[in-house]
C-alpha cells in the first residue's frame, strides 16, 4: 500500500481519532488544541489516496525532551507499516529540532505498539497499573 506522510491538521486528526474502535473516549478538538497551544509540536498525518489514514502527534515537554502524545491508524490501514513510517518520520523531525530524547506512553493492551517501540530501541522507564487493575500504562524513552 502506498501512503505519504506530511504535516497535518487537527481536523484530520479528529477524523481518525473518532473512527478508532478501541478508543473508549476519543480526545476532543478542544482538549487537543489546549494541549498543543503555545507549545512546539509536530502533527504528522499519513494519507492513502489523499485521505487521512493515520496520525502521530507530539509536543515539547522541555528543551531536550519531546513527548509523543497521541497516535492511531484506522483499522482498514493497519499492518501496512504506516505506524512505523510515522514513528520514524517523527524521530527524524525531533532530531532535526535538537531534542535529546523522545518519551511515549502506551497501554499494555496495545501489544503491536509495544512491540514496535521495543523493536525501535525505546526503553521501558516506568510501568503503572491502572487504579481499577484493568491494564497498565507503560512509559518508554528513546535517547537520540
Amino acid at each position: 500500500m502506498n501512503y505519504i506522510i506530511k504535516e497535518g491538521t487537527v481536523n484530520e486528526l479528529m477524523y481518525i481519532e473518532n473512527n478508532i474502535p478501541e478508543f473508549s473516549s476519543p480526545k476532543s478538538y478542544a482538549e487537543i488544541n489546549a494541549k498543543i497551544y503555545a507549545r512546539s509540536y509536530i502533527l504528522l498525518v499519513a494519507y492513502v489516496n489523499e485521505q487521512p489514514a493515520a496520525y502521530k502527534l507530539g509536543y515539547a515537554k522541555s528543551g531536550s525532551l519531546f513527548y509523543s502524545w497521541l497516535g492511531a491508524v484506522l483499522p482498514e490501514f493497519r499492518g501496512q507499516g504506516i505506524a512505523k513510517g510515522l514513528l520514524l518520520r517523527q524521530e527524524d523531525k525531533v532530531r532535526a529540532r535538537a531534542y535529546q530524547a523522545i518519551e511515549v506512553k502506551s497501554m499494555n493492551r496495545f501489544k503491536r505498539m509495544l512491540q514496535m517501540l521495543i523493536a525501535h530501541d525505546y526503553q521501558i522507564v516506568k510501568c503503572k497499573q491502572l487504579d481499577d487493575g484493568s491494564d497498565s500504562k507503560i512509559t518508554f524513552r528513546k535517547n537520540l
